[in-house]
């Protein structure tokens, strides 16, 4: 066997080689995607539960809002399967909290009952979930397009069929949000 014909072969095993990790890599990245939407799902349905109970807890006090309410949260999917879907789901919920923080002024009574208190306080640690488990899919689709558009792993992601993804878009309730400067300079 001459020098050439090894040299060809230990390339072709580097190129090779090369292909295989980096195409484990796009499927380890793909899966941490899958997962970490998946974990904002799992968070948006237990914020959805507890948000049902609190509206459970409004019958007593207001049967209009309550119903309102109810019909908000039945149009509401019980998962999402996309970018577009969770955005969708974010404002309904953030319509339901609105109102119900308005029930919780219009009646005091529900706005000191411990459970209510209690139920807002996990609904907020499952918006802290959301938000790290909205962080976690970002980082993952930012290091998944990263490997997709540089190169030379952009010509594996091509030959595999791997492309890039949608991030999730900031909570615009977030980015609006009112400068604490702005409230005390006026």
């Amino acid at each position: 066997m001459s020098a050439t014909v090894l040299v060809i072969i230990v390339l072709l095993a580097i190129v090779f080689l090369y292909i295989f990790l980096t195409q484990r890599k796009f499927v380890s990245l793909e899966e941490k995607m899958k997962n970490a939407f998946s974990q904002i799902n799992v968070q948006m349905k237990s914020r959805w539960d507890a948000v049902t109970n609190l509206v459970e807890m409004t019958k007593q006090y207001t049967k209009y809002e309550h119903d309102t309410l109810v019909d908000v949260i039945s149009k509401r999917s019980a998962s999402v399967s996309s970018p577009e879907d969770l955005a969708q789901s974010e404002a309904s919920l953030r319509s339901v909290m609105g109102r119900l923080n308005v029930v919780a002024e219009q009646y005091p009574q529900l706005g000191a009952n411990t459970v209510f208190l209690k139920t807002m306080g996990e609904i907020k640690d499952y918006e802290e979930k959301v938000r790290l488990s909205r962080m976690v899919y970002n980082d993952c689709v930012t290091k998944m397009n990263m490997m997709a558009r540089q190169w030379p792993s952009s010509m594996v992601a091509a030959m595999l069929h791997f492309s890039t993804h949608e991030l999730l878009p900031e909570d615009q309730t977030v980015v609006n949000a009112p400068s604490v400067s702005d409230i005390f300079n006026k």
